[in-house]
C-alpha cells in the first residue's frame, strides 16, 4: 500500500494555550483534523459559559485564512461551578464537555476539584441532559506511587461515581495503564477512553534510561512496557470505545528544562504520520480510521468528517522545533522516521 485515504480524523483531547502560543500551534493541528476537544486548563481556568465563548472567538480569530476547523470547548469543572450555567453552555451548543482535573494532577489543576461531593449537583445535571465528563484519572494522594494513580483513581474515584451516576457519559482520558485498557473493556455504554499518539510509542524507560529526557516526561507519565503495548493492542483492535486524544501539550523548551520541568508532549504536527507507522507495524492500517475518525464521533453523537485526509508512504518534512514568539517549542521525536506523510486534505 502507497497511499491511505480516510475520513478526516479529529483529535478528543488537545491543548491549544492562548495568545502567542495559541496562533503558533493551532495551525498544526487545524491542517490535520476537522475538530478538537480543547482543554479548559488556562491561566485563569475557562471555568463559565461566558468563558468559553470568549475563548472559543480566540481560536476562531487564529486560525489561518481558508482553515477548516471546528474547536469544541469544554467548561474547567471546579467546586464553585453552577449547575445552571453548565446546562445553559450545554443548550445552547457552546461546549461538548466538561473537564475534571483533580486539584493537582498536571499542568494548571490547582483550581480542580479536592472533594468530588461538592460537585454533585453539576455531575447529576450532566447526567441528566447527556453531556459528558472527561477525566484526568490520577489521583494526587502522595502515599501513591506515580506509575499507579491511574489505577487508583479507576479503583478509589471513577468506579464508585459511576456507579453512584450511571447515566453520567465519562471519557477516561490519555489511558496509560492495561487498568484503564480493561475498564473501559469491561463496560459496554456511557465509557469511552481516549489514547494519545505518544502513549503508543514510549514508556518509562524511555523518559529515565540512559539519561533524563524531558521531552518525554507527561502526565500521566509512561508506564512500563506491558502497558503501551495494551494500549497499542486496544487503539489498534478497532474497538469503538477507543478513540483519538492527542493530549497534545506545548510547552517551551527553557519552560520544559528547567529543574521542575513542565509535563506535555507537542505531537500535533506529527501525530497522524506517527499513528500510520504505528498501525503498520501492528498489521491494523484498515483500523486507523475508526480509531481516529469514526470512533470518537460516535461516542460523542455526532456525524463523522465528510472530508478526507490522505497519506503517502515516504519520510514526512517536519520540523524538530517550531517558533512560537514566547519561545520554541520542540516537537515530539518518536525515536524512528516515520513511513507515513500527509499529504492532502479535502473538504466534503
Amino acid at each position: 500500500m502507497e497511499h491511505l485515504t480516510l475520513r478526516t480524523p479529529d483529535d478528543w483531547h488537545l491543548h491549544l494555550r492562548d495568545g502567542a502560543m495559541l496562533r503558533a500551534v493551532l495551525p498544526w493541528t487545524a491542517a490535520h483534523f476537522a475538530r478538537a476537544i480543547i482543554m479548559p486548563n488556562l491561566v485563569p481556568p475557562v471555568v463559565t459559559g461566558a468563558d468559553a465563548a470568549a475563548y472559543r472567538a480566540r481560536i476562531l480569530a487564529a486560525l489561518p485564512d481558508g482553515a477548516e476547523f471546528t474547536p469544541l470547548m469544554t467548561l474547567y469543572l471546579t467546586e464553585d461551578t453552577d449547575p445552571d450555567d453548565v446546562a445553559a453552555a450545554h443548550e445552547s451548543g457552546l461546549i461538548t464537555a466538561v473537564k475534571l482535573y483533580p486539584a493537582g494532577a498536571t499542568t494548571n489543576s490547582a483550581s480542580g476539584v479536592s472533594d468530588l461531593a461538592k460537585v454533585q449537583g453539576v455531575l447529576e445535571r450532566m447526567a441528566e441532559i447527556g453531556l459528558p465528563l472527561c477525566v484526568h484519572g490520577e489521583v494526587t494522594d502522595p502515599s501513591v506511587d506515580i506509575f499507579d494513580r491511574e489505577a487508583a483513581f479507576i479503583d478509589r474515584v471513577l468506579d464508585p461515581l459511576r456507579r453512584r451516576l450511571p447515566d453520567l457519559r465519562v471519557v477516561l482520558e490519555h489511558i496509560t495503564t492495561s487498568q484503564g485498557v480493561d475498564y473501559v473493556k469491561a463496560h459496554d455504554a456511557g465509557l469511552g477512553g481516549t489514547i494519545t499518539t505518544h502513549h503508543l510509542v514510549i514508556n518509562r524507560n524511555h523518559i529515565l534510561a540512559g539519561g533524563i529526557r524531558p521531552h518525554y516526561y507527561c502526565l500521566p507519565v509512561a508506564k512500563r512496557e506491558e502497558h503501551r503495548l495494551a494500549l497499542r493492542a486496544a487503539a489498534t483492535s478497532g474497538d469503538a470505545r477507543f478513540f483519538l486524544g492527542t493530549d497534545s501539550a506545548p510547552h517551551t523548551d527553557p519552560a520544559k528544562l528547567q529543574p521542575c520541568g513542565c509535563a506535555g508532549c507537542f505531537t500535533a504536527p506529527n501525530t497522524m504520520p506517527v499513528l500510520a507507522h504505528v498501525f503498520e507495524e501492528e498489521i491494523a492500517l484498515d483500523r486507523l480510521e475508526a480509531f481516529a475518525s469514526l470512533n470518537g464521533p460516535a461516542f460523542y453523537g455526532v456525524a463523522p468528517n465528510d472530508g478526507t485526509l490522505t497519506l503517502e508512504r515516504g519520510a514526512p518534512d517536519l520540523p524538530p522545533q517550531i517558533d512560537t514568539g514566547d519561545g520554541a517549542v520542540t516537537v515530539f521525536d518518536p525515536g524512528f522516521t516515520p513511513r507515513w506523510r500527509v499529504t492532502a486534505r479535502s473538504a466534503g
